[in-house]
């Protein structure tokens, strides 16, 4: 019966979406942000060629450039204001929780509220502007010698100057996104911030497109492989799908307490533990571990001496960590496992959780409070966390065995196809929240109407 009156109460929340005039302009607004992020992304650092660029981003296509730049829209490729895109604010962020579980005074900060979560969001902030002026030094030292190898010079006139004005621009363009994506959450729709990733994922969706296209019009790319891709792609966003909202839910029993009527009465409740509780951080870490060495290298070039026993080893473990190949994908898969393992730890704490419930006077039934529910929380989070680890596995590493196999590039894998999923279930669902208290605000305003009628 309650399934059935929420799905009706959802239809007529549909019908009702003209009406929702609220609602209508919070969407105009995030599809009007999101076009100023796009348009951005063509914005190119000043003293900077694009054309030249453009060519020698080809050279070194394969390493942790291909993870960034899919996650800023192509902003690193074209080496746009936001070139770095909102990672630096992720890494902050990440960086913040794993002080906040470790530290005692960040720690003491996450449970005062609202003013300790300001606090906290104010260092991640300062983190970000942190490393932002790190990276854009380090990403315009870089492109001065960009290059240097092939003949070509990506930057118009290298020097103090040029270094100093890319930082300042690509300091100014993160914080940029940052702003544009609180102002999303607070009068658009959704977690701007997500948003912005997967605008930029999506934006390269129409490209990979029609080059998987021409290369079958052109014979290079035969008609199965087009069509195992789209099933695969599809096959993933419903497993995705279903994996993401899972959920174990555990009974929490409280005590009896008297009504208006004298009545006892027990109240109860769930705690909602989801099977993939770690998001998308552990693909995110794996991914950019192993990549890394390959980047280092890729930028390198001729520089590094292949004769030496530094270099023979470069280009080692280049062929070992390059895609597709066994041990790259099986050390994917345990990096993975791990910080599945490693971040769902930090995130939840059945510790902190038992002692919740026990001052509430909260117990799961058959368990005794105290540290037995501590025990019990962290047993069944293990359990749940192995078949959430494995479900991240087998949507990360399948894509990359579909790549190495075919030999065709596809962008919509891993870790892209899990945020791509995630915001949009999460915006619908807002979307739908929106409908759903404007159907309820109409109700209300009708039963005011007709009392005073009376």
């Amino acid at each position: 019966m309650a399934s059935r009156a929420d799905n009706i109460a959802s239809n007529m929340s549909l019908a009702n979406f003209s009406k929702a005039t609220e609602l209508k302009n919070r969407i105009w607004f995030t599809i009007g942000a999101l076009i100023v992020f796009r348009f951005l992304s063509f914005v190119p650092l000043p003293g900077v060629n694009p054309l030249i660029l453009s060519t020698l981003y080809d050279q070194t296509r394969g390493g942790i450039l291909d993870l960034f730049n899919t996650f800023s829209g192509g902003s690193l490729e074209r080496m746009s204001l936001i070139a770095l895109g909102v990672m630096p604010y992720i890494t902050a962020s990440i960086v913040i929780q794993l002080a906040a579980a470790l530290h005692p005074s960040l720690a003491a900060l996450k449970k005062e509220g609202t003013a300790g979560r300001q606090k906290i969001n104010q260092y991640t902030r300062y983190g970000t502007v942190f490393l932002c002026a790190i990276q854009g030094w380090f990403l315009a030292s870089g492109l001065e010698s960009y290059g240097a190898q092939s003949g070509l010079q990506a930057v118009v006139e290298p020097g103090l100057m040029f270094r100093v004005g890319a930082v300042v621009s690509l300091v100014g363009g993160t914080m940029f996104l940052l702003w544009l994506g609180e102002q999303i959450t607070s009068r658009g729709i959704g977690n701007g911030v997500s948003l912005i990733i997967m605008a930029g994922i999506v934006a390269q969706f129409p490209s990979f497109t029609s080059n998987m296209f021409s290369g079958y019009s052109e014979g290079s790319i035969g008609a199965g492989i087009v069509i195992g891709f789209i099933a695969m792609v599809a096959i993933l966003i419903l497993i995705i799908c279903f994996m993401e909202r899972a959920q174990r839910r555990l009974l929490i029993q409280y005590p009896k307490r008297a009504t208006q009527r004298g009545m006892m009465q027990a109240d109860r409740s769930h705690l909602p533990l989801k099977l993939n509780t770690a998001g998308v951080i552990p693909p995110i870490f794996a991914s950019s571990l192993l990549l890394l060495p390959l980047t280092i290298s890729q930028f390198a070039g001729n520089s590094v001496d292949t004769e030496s026993s530094f270099g023979s080893a470069i280009v080692t473990l280049n062929q070992y960590l390059a895609h597709g190949q066994p041990i790259y994908m099986g050390l994917y898969a345990i990096g993975i496992i791990f910080f599945c393992f490693f971040y769902t730890a930090i995130v939840f704490n059945p510790e902190e959780t038992a002692e919740n419930l026990k001052k509430n006077g909260g117990f799961i039934p058959g368990i005794r409070p105290g540290k037995r529910t501590e025990q019990y929380l962290d047993y069944v989070l293990t359990r749940i966390t192995v078949i959430g680890a494995i479900y991240l596995t087998v949507v990360c590493v399948v894509p990359e065995y579909m790549i190495a196999q075919t030999g065709v590039p596809l962008f919509l894998g891993g870790t892209s196809l899990l945020i791509v999923v995630n915001v949009t279930v999460d915006t619908i669902s807002q979307i739908q929240s929106h409908l759903l208290a404007h159907q309820y605000g109409d109700l209300i305003k009708k039963a005011k109407l007709k009392g005073r009628i009376r």
